[in-house]
């Protein structure tokens, strides 16, 4: 984005957001203008594609926090009008130095890269250069059967996101041309504006920023170099995912300008439920029935694994309803290659119906087993 565009553009009206909304406000708000405007559902309408547009430049801004915090810090200093500060001479203000915020050193976490050198100092200063753009994140969905969420699997993805324009390349020239150096920035896509006590750095508005003019534009992107276009790449998913998890796949995302990486792609994971297994963190959970009779003598019982063998579970005699025994390594693996366990509950069955030998066994063993009510416990200190 440009640095008229940082700071003239409100991310938050674009998602329909206040400016103290949260992360998942913004981000529950981003999916669902995404879904509505997103150019496969509205084909043949560019109002709809340049409005995903909007909508995905002010979410990669206002979904990073750090970027969020420049944002927010550079609208509440250089908004409409210019700089609301007390001013001073040579490109200070209330006596500390532009360069010492908007200073362009190290990695390229400060307010001033994503300004882009936008003053220059009074008397001499430089005067921001055209610099590769680093590409924006993109952000999808995939669903997952249970089974490949457990063992890990690669999926298709198809995306659409803005890159460089194919039928030109990126160059904005219409096919048999090349585009010229700026005459009024010298290729440097800034222009400057003298504000008396310190120079404004603003994008050309011959080249808007580009550097570059065209004289015959691509017809197919208007001689912007820049089109929305879809792909389909091939993501790998770790094994062990969870519902809900998000994936960042570094340098998936789209592409950057004039030679900068790009950006990230971040995957939402959807799981589908399984009809026999349930997940606890990096434990599989089963609930296996047994009889009455193999709680209370005990039993030897086999249980499902997920894609194995059966394991043998060992039922001590008294097992109540409702217990959890513990198969280790049967559940799923961990990033450090160790593996979860699999839970096993057992569920006690009583029989709807029973023939006349069971009952009159039942019986028999009802008056051997008389005694002390269960229930008198509950009953007494209930009663208090």
């Amino acid at each position: 984005m440009s640095t008229k565009d940082f700071l003239e553009k409100d991310y938050y009206k674009a998602l329909g957001v206040s400016k103290g909304a949260s992360a998942d406000e913004i981000k529950k708000s981003y999916r669902k203008l995404a879904r509505k405007y997103h150019p496969d559902a509205n084909k043949g309408d560019p109002s709809a594609e340049e409005r995903f547009k909007e909508i995905s430049e002010a979410y990669n801004v206002l979904s990073d926090p750090k970027r969020r915090a420049e944002y927010d810090e550079a609208r509440s200093l250089f908004g409409a009008g210019g700089p609301r500060m007390p001013g001073g001479a040579g490109g200070q203000f209330g006596g500390f130095d532009l360069g010492d915020i908007f200073g362009s050193t190290g990695s390229g976490g400060r307010l001033g890269d994503i300004l882009g050198g936008m003053f220059g100092g009074g008397g001499g200063g430089r005067t921001a250069q055209a610099r590769p753009r680093r590409g924006a994140d993109v952000e999808t969905e995939a669903a997952l059967s249970f089974s490949d969420a457990i063992d890990g699997t690669t999926v298709p993805l198809r995306l659409t996101d803005e890159g460089p324009c194919k039928v030109c390349r990126g160059t904005g020239a219409k096919a048999g041309t090349v585009p010229k150096v700026c005459p009024t920035c010298q290729g440097s896509g800034q222009s400057s504006r003298d504000l008396g006590n310190f120079a404004f750095s603003e994008p050309c508005a011959t080249c808007r920023g580009r550097g570059l003019v065209v004289d015959d534009p691509c017809q197919a992107c208007g001689g912007s170099g820049r089109a929305m276009s879809a792909r389909t790449i091939q993501a790998r998913i770790p094994a062990g995912v969870a519902d809900g998890q998000r994936i960042k796949l570094r340098g998936k995302g789209a592409p950057g300008e004039r030679g900068g990486p790009a950006g990230d792609l971040y995957v939402r994971v959807h799981v589908a439920k399984h009809p026999v297994f349930g997940r606890s963190g990096h434990n599989l959970t089963v609930t296996v029935p047994v009889t009455f009779a193999e709680a209370a003598l005990g039993a030897d019982i086999k249980v499902p694994s997920h894609r194995g063998l059966p394991v043998n579970v060992r039922i001590p005699a008294g097992t109540p309803n409702g217990r959890t025994f513990r198969v280790r390594g049967r559940g799923v693996r961990r990033s450090d290659g160790t593996v979860g366990d699999l839970l096993v509950k057992v569920e006690v069955q009583v029989p709807k119906t029973l023939n006349d030998e069971a009952r009159a066994a039942l019986e028999k063993f009802r008056a051997e087993t008389a005694g002390e009510d269960p229930r008198a416990t509950l009953l007494r200190e209930g009663g208090l």
